[in-house]
């Protein structure tokens, strides 16, 4: 069932499972944040597992993009449109976030982005691949992120 992110009062519904569950917690609700915030949109995620097709559209652009496949397990995602990008965001136990932002006109801005929970390691499927810059949240405590540009067509 679809969760509406509050990012006032942060929850950790979902995502109990993970070892880093406040800091994710703080993580998602800094994504919600930002879209209410950017686009007046309101940031909701389902279970991974009732939204099959988010993930595999997800794993899809990691997977012919960069041979990338990310071990941890899935908890949440959520797929949704403003100002002309398809935004999709997949939420992992590890405390990993990934989003896919893709420009639905030809030409516009594509990109993977990770963000890395505080407290979780960088996963080894990402680490000799990726350099992480630091952001300091008041939600989330500190992020580390990095992304790179998606070339193919999906």
């Amino acid at each position: 069932m679809p969760y509406a992110v509050d990012f006032v009062n942060v929850e950790t519904t979902g995502l109990e499972s993970s070892p880093v569950v406040d800091a994710l917690a703080g993580l998602r609700a800094n994504e919600a944040r930002y879209y209410k915030n950017k686009y007046d949109h309101v940031f909701t995620v389902s279970p991974a597992d009732e939204v099959p097709d988010e993930v595999a559209y997800l794993t899809k652009v990691l997977k012919d993009e960069r041979d990338i496949v990310i071990a941890s397990e899935p908890l949440e995602a959520t797929q949704f449109e403003v100002d002309g990008l398809r935004m999709t965001y997949v939420f992992y136990e590890s405390g990993l976030a990934i989003n896919v932002m893709y420009a639905i006109e030809d030409g516009g801005k594509r990109a993977v982005g990770f963000k890395l929970s505080q407290g979780m390691e960088v996963p080894a499927e990402l680490a000799d691949r990726f350099k992480f810059a630091r952001q300091k949240s008041k939600l989330a405590g500190e992020i580390r992120g990095s992304y790179f540009v998606v070339k193919g067509e999906y």
